[in-house]
């Protein structure tokens, strides 16, 4: 009797890789510029299906690399902008509108003051929710830009290769995952509603006031 093939987890995996595919390079691109950025993208939802595509020969791993790593420093170079040059009150301004959470950027600056550096700026890259706003401090803190331009590229490119790599494993042994199809699917489906509850609460629980 065959094995059926995993309905949720196979139509997340197809929309992404076809979305991606579609796009191109540009498009990954522009998906970690955004997850670098208050915009709530994460990098966990886009590097594992850049890897599917390296994996059937599609995109060339070093092209890969190459295009998520600039998006992240560009949308991490933005948002240091936004901090240095408009200050955190502009930044609230402008993530009103991007439900940011302002306890997240509280969180974040408090990890980012405790020892500012290249190092801290690396490691971030590798924190939840620190990785997406720690570029917001640092150009509030007036960090150089090129030790903040190393630091943020060498760990976002560390960050990127390694779930490049998960999903380039996840896509050779994508049998196995269809063999549990029913079970995965539980799993994603519950994930997916834990994971959309959490979002909306805790984006709209410290949304900023409108003025």
């Amino acid at each position: 009797m065959p094995v059926p093939q995993a309905m949720f987890t196979q139509m997340i995996s197809e929309a992404a890789v076809n979305f991606l595919k579609s796009g191109g390079y540009a498009a990954a691109t522009a998906l970690m510029a955004f997850e670098s950025m208050v915009l709530p993208v994460p990098s966990e939802a886009v590097m594992p299906f850049v890897g599917f595509l390296v994996a059937d020969g599609d995109w060339n791993l070093a092209a890969a690399i190459v295009a998520t790593s600039l998006g992240s420093i560009t949308g991490s170079l933005i948002s240091y902008a936004m901090g240095r040059y408009g200050g955190k009150p502009f930044v609230l301004r402008v993530g009103k509108y991007l439900l940011l959470n302002v306890h997240d950027l509280e969180l974040t600056e408090r990890f980012f003051h405790r020892r500012a550096g290249v190092m801290t700026l690396f490691i971030s890259r590798f924190v939840p929710v620190v990785r997406h706003l720690i570029s917001i401090p640092a150009g509030v803190g007036g960090m150089s830009l090129v030790p903040f331009s190393i630091a943020t590229l060498a760990g976002a490119t560390c960050w990127n290769s390694f779930l490049l790599w998960c999903g380039f494993k996840l896509r050779s042994r994508w049998d196995l995952v269809e063999h549990y199809s029913t079970q995965i699917d539980i799993v994603v489906a519950a994930l997916l509603v834990a994971g959309l509850a959490w979002w909306i609460t805790t984006r709209l629980a410290h949304r900023p006031p409108t003025s």
